[in-house]
């Protein structure tokens, strides 16, 4: 009977020294990460999607607090800027800021650019990040899933973004360079409209994605091209048409704004009141750009 006591003791000392030698292992090990989804991808957009405003905007703002050009070439941007604020995307203004960023950065080096994409996003973009697109981001991630921007802006500074956020990586409008330097000039097109759902369609064929399988999300009507070649479209801060359209479809809506204030637009009536309230008027705009470029994040 003793020696039965005693073999009982062993193998109960056994089993708690090996209950507590896999609870320290547990304790130290990683956390498992998904194993990668060969076929599931998510897309993207970057302006009032994953970051509030317009992030071309907020570079060229950098660009001009660098001395790197003078107010007037800059305000032609803050007035897309407010635009872009308050009606959303515009097509013909992402097209012409697209070619005003081309001019502006003419002549200068790719490397510059860089750097100055990671200098922005530490002193505005980083803190105008929707914290719901990008635990949205993170959803994707933790499911093994790749997550790529796809965006109008600039490759390089997309690319910042998306490095900076740990995605997968960016999709963007690419400038020509020479020798590390910028032409002025664009390698293919603005990637916009269709041409994001043409960028989105390559690289499936690339990854051997299945884009039944993928998600996009967009606050645009204009990227209802990219949104209508995926199996989960999701509206982010929508804009009115593309609600409307998200709401026929019955595509998933998700809205991070709070209390957002509806602009009221008047045309001022004619007369000597009119033209005062349309000289005030143009006044308080030009202090509006002024301060949306001079004010610090």
């Amino acid at each position: 009977m003793e020696l039965w006591r005693t073999r009982r003791t062993r193998v109960r000392d056994a089993a708690s020294q090996a209950a507590r030698a896999s609870a320290a292992s547990a304790s130290t090990a990683e956390p498992r990460i998904p194993d990668p989804d060969p076929v599931a991808a998510a897309f993207f957009d970057v302006d009032n999607t994953v970051v509030r405003g317009a992030s071309l905007f907020y570079l060229a703002r950098g660009m001009y607090r660098r001395r790197m050009f003078r107010f007037r070439d800059i305000l032609r941007s803050a007035w897309q800027e407010l635009s872009f604020v308050v009606r959303g995307e515009n097509l013909g203004h992402v097209a012409d800021a697209q070619q005003r960023a081309l001019e502006l950065v003419a002549g200068r080096s790719v490397a510059e650019l860089t750097a100055l994409g990671e200098e922005i996003y530490d002193e505005v973009i980083r803190r105008k990040v929707w914290p719901g697109t990008r635990e949205l981001a993170r959803a994707h991630l933790a499911a093994g899933q790749r997550v790529w921007l796809v965006t109008a802006t600039p490759a390089e500074v997309a690319e910042v973004i998306a490095r900076r956020l740990g995605l997968t990586g960016a999709l963007g409008t690419v400038a020509e360079q020479e020798d590390g330097v910028y032409t002025g000039r664009l390698v293919g097109e603005v990637l916009h409209g269709e041409a994001k759902a043409r960028a989105v369609r390559a690289l499936a064929e690339r990854e051997g994605l299945d884009l039944a399988a993928c998600a996009a999300y967009s606050d645009s009507a204009n990227d209802l091209p990219l949104l209508s070649v995926v199996g989960r479209p999701v509206a982010v801060n929508p804009d009115k048409r593309l609600r409307a359209v998200a709401r026929q479809r019955g595509w998933e809506i998700r809205d991070y704004r709070r209390g957002r204030r509806v602009a009221r637009v008047g045309v001022p009536t004619l007369g000597a009141g009119g033209l005062v309230a349309g000289a005030a008027t143009a006044l308080a705009r030009r202090r509006r750009a002024r301060r949306l470029l001079t004010d610090k994040p």
